[in-house]
């Protein structure tokens, strides 16, 4: 038979013949006076049996020595198995996380240690100011990595406790008065000051992350509300 029609009886392209004659794994015919491959049945039937293994999940690399030795077959197959069950696990998870992001209403490119965190009115913020946040959110979720930003969440407690001061510090403007401005410089210190006492408790962060985190807050926030942040800094000496 001529190479399409080995093709089309095991399901396969020409292309994947060649190949397969090309890396040694299917024996490649003597040729007719015209020059065309002639296959016969034991072609067919070793090809059959490369398409079972491939699709099974076997590599190209294992076949030669899977296709004549039954025991490293059984090897093989042990192997695809654990893989194939890790497969199955990573998969579960996905899908148990897609899931809680589908209850919780979170975006899926943020975390759900962090998600929570979010403001409640994000659909009334700014939007600059509630890209910031979620930027923000996003960035320090991967340089926390999943267990800082599980002990950050904790540490912190509900976001409820932070509710108005981040209201208020969202709504800071050029207008906003100086005494409002320090009074909330003098609420936010006070009440981080007890939590970054307790911060040692958590993974040593990448000597870039305040920087990182710094950047961002320039290339977003209004300048008053940068100033807040530095004064923060400045009292808690961070």
């Amino acid at each position: 038979m001529l190479s399409s029609e080995l093709a089309e009886l095991a399901g396969v392209t020409v292309r994947t013949l060649r190949h397969y004659h090309r890396i040694g794994l299917l024996p490649e015919p003597p040729r007719s006076a015209g020059g065309y491959r002639r296959y016969d049945v034991g072609h067919l039937v070793r090809l059959l049996r490369i398409t079972r293994l491939t699709a099974l999940g076997l590599p190209l690399s294992a076949l030669p020595a899977v296709l004549d030795d039954p025991a490293a077959a059984e090897e093989l197959l042990d192997e695809l198995d654990r893989q194939a069950a890790a497969d199955v696990e990573r998969l579960t998870a996905r899908r148990a996380a897609i899931a809680a992001l589908r209850r919780s209403g979170a975006p899926p490119d943020l975390g759900p240690e962090l998600s929570r965190w979010r403001s409640t009115a994000a659909g009334r913020m700014p939007e600059d100011m509630a890209r910031y946040e979620h930027e923000q959110l996003v960035l320090a979720g991967h340089l926390l990595g999943e267990e800082g930003a599980a002990g950050l969440a904790a540490l912190f407690g509900e976001p409820a406790a932070f509710a108005s001061l981040t209201t208020r510090f969202y709504a800071l403007g050029p207008g906003t008065p100086d005494d409002e401005v320090t009074s909330l410089v003098d609420e936010l210190a006070a009440h981080l000051e007890p939590l970054l006492a307790r911060a040692a408790e958590l993974p040593v962060l990448d000597p870039r992350a305040s920087a990182l985190m710094d950047e961002l807050s320039e290339q977003t926030l209004r300048p008053v509300q940068h100033d807040v942040l530095r004064r923060v800094q400045q009292r808690l000496s961070i």
